[in-house]
Order: structure tokens, then sequence, then C-alpha cells
């Protein structure tokens, strides 16, 4: 199998031909002058009998295959003989970010939910060989992305993470924990944990049976509570400007309900911490993960390309090299053979 390390090189092939095309166009001028000078060919080859436009064609065409060489060597040709198996261990995490309409308010800049994002990002960055898995929720729950080692991805989901992801308002805790549990792969020997971040507002008030779920299934539930204790309005948009009001036309205010929170991580064995301005926060959190008891979770076969630039390089280089030493003369016999041969016409 092969394949390259930068295909982009090849476009210089384009190259080629043009300077085929440019080194055709001046010998053929030069000849032509050539001749000129010299009325005819027969004249020329009796006053430059050496001049050999045959090996000039050949000094050009060797250097045309020698930045072919080194075209293919830019392009790194890499082909693939070993097969290693790589095995991974970490535990199984899910995080859970609440995307409700109260998560815009500002009372942490600059706004709870990309403070929010800001710290998912956080710990993906601290995390080692873990699989995680992202769960949006407000009314209810959905799996943003599911269970991968490629952090690079999870944070590609996280950036469309906004209040429109989801049609239904308010916010369920009880959904979030329930969605974050069939996130889990069943088969898992690796631990479970999940990570909910949320200003605790409950809507649905049925967080009970759900924390029941989690402690069935062994799953450990850390919480982040994000937002005020006083309470703030929240924003009609994400721009801010005017602030959401109930029918009565009073605006409506969003404050932290750390009570549920406190009583999810207490019953599961999590830990809970409540989001400041600085990431010291989420520490508590990151060593209460590392300390889960990890597992297996796959192997994979990673073929490992080597490099086979090396070949087309030296190959270039003895073209190069061949096209240096090659004389755009005939090749004369020495002067003694030369003595000799007249001699013998005679």
């Amino acid at each position: 199998m092969i394949r390259w390390g930068y295909p982009q090189f090849f476009y210089l092939l384009l190259l080629l031909p043009i300077l085929g095309v440019f080194l055709f166009i001046i010998k053929r001028r030069k000849n032509r002058q050539l001749r000129d000078a010299f009325a005819s060919s027969t004249l020329l080859a009796m006053i430059a009998p050496g001049i050999s436009f045959t090996r000039q064609s050949l000094k050009d065409v060797l250097l045309l295959v020698a930045l072919l060489f080194m075209i293919i060597a830019l392009a790194d040709p890499q082909v693939g003989t070993r097969i290693e198996q790589i095995k991974r261990e970490g535990i199984d995490l899910v995080i859970a970010v609440d995307v409700s309409y109260s998560m815009l308010a500002k009372d942490i800049a600059p706004s709870r939910l990309e403070k929010a994002k800001h710290e998912i990002r956080s710990l993906l960055d601290r995390l080692q060989g873990d699989r995680v898995a992202l769960v949006a929720f407000s009314g209810k729950a959905i799996v943003e992305c599911p269970l991968t080692l490629d952090y690079g991805a999870a944070e590609i989901f996280l950036d469309v993470i906004d209040p429109t992801l989801i049609s239904m308002p308010g916010t369920s805790l009880a959904a979030a924990i329930r969605t974050s549990l069939k996130a889990f792969a069943e088969d898992s020997p690796a631990s479970k944990a999940m990570v909910l971040i949320t200003d605790g507002e409950d809507h649905e008030q049925q967080v009970d049976e759900a924390i029941k779920e989690a402690k069935a299934k062994g799953v450990i539930i850390h919480a982040v509570g994000i937002g005020s204790v006083q309470g703030v309005p929240i924003p009609a948009g994400d721009l801010g400007g005017d602030f959401k009001k109930d029918r009565q036309g009073n605006v409506v205010v969003t404050k932290l309900d750390e009570a549920i929170l406190q009583q999810i991580v207490s019953e599961t064995g999590g830990v809970y911490q409540r989001c400041s301005s600085s990431e010291d926060e989420l520490k508590a959190i990151t060593n209460a993960i590392a300390g889960l008891e990890k597992g297996e979770l796959g192997s994979k076969q990673f073929t490992q390309y080597e490099h086979r630039y090396q070949p087309f390089l030296v190959a270039a280089l003895i073209l190069l090299v061949l096209e240096f030493l090659t004389s755009d003369r005939r090749r004369r016999l020495p002067r003694f053979l030369r003595i000799l041969f007249a001699e013998e016409q005679k």
C-alpha cells in the first residue's frame, strides 16, 4: 500500500512539459543560428565536426528525468510494511452540557455557555487515552458526539453547540443523565464517569429516578455548577440587548441551583465544583477521573508507513551527475589512433 506524504508537490509535474518545450525552442533557435551563420549543414559539419545535437538532446532528457525523480521524492512516497498492535487504556467519560437559554446569561463572561465550552476544552486537553462523548440537553437531551478517542473531533462538535440545537425549552437533568447512560458502551470494561455542566435549574423534577439508574450501572457523576446564586436576567438573543420576560411582562431571572447538583454527586460518589473565572475547579474533577480504574478500550492495528523517497532522490542525483559529465560534443578518437588510421588509408 502506497500513500504520499505531500501530494501537493505533484502540481510541479505541470512544469516539466513547459520546461521541455522551452529547452526544445532554445536548442532549435541556437541550431538555426549556427546553420545560418555557416550557410549549410555540410559546411557546419566541416567547420565544427565535434558538435552533437543528439548529445545535447540527451543532456536535456537527463535533466528532465532528474527533475521528475526529485518531484517524486518531494511528494514523499510511503509504503506500509509493518503492522503494530496498539492498546489504549482509559475510562469512558460522558460530558453533558446544558444548552438551555438560561446558559446565555452573562453573569460569567462572556456567557455561561461559552464558559462551559471553555471548561470542556480544558478538560479534553487533560485527558489521556480516555474515550469521551458529548451530550447536549435542555428540555430533552441528545448525544452530540458518541464515544471517541479523537478529541479534535469532539471539539468540532462542541463548537456547534448552542440553544437552538434542541427545540424543547426548559432544563431536564433527568433527561441529561438518562441520555448520557445510553451513550456508554455496555460491554466496555472501563470505568464510567459523567461530568454534568449546568446552572442546575431543573424544570422536570424527575432526577431522583435517573440518579438511581446511574448508581445501578456504576456511573459516577461529577458536576460543575455555572452561574451566580443571586440570579441574573436571561438575554433574549445571543448578542444580548433585551431580556426574556414571562407572560406577565416580568423579566425572567436565572440563578445557580447548587442543591440539586450536590445531591447528584453525593449519591453517585462524584465531585461538585462551582465554576469561577479561573480554571482551578476542574482540577479536583480531573484528579477524580484519573483515579478511576482504567480498562482496555480496544486494540487497534496501525500500519506504520516507511518513507521511500531515498531511491528517487539518489536516482535524481545520479542523473544530474551524468548530465554534468556528458559532453555535448561527439567523442573523438585519441590522436595516435587518428594518425594510425590516416596512415592505413594512405
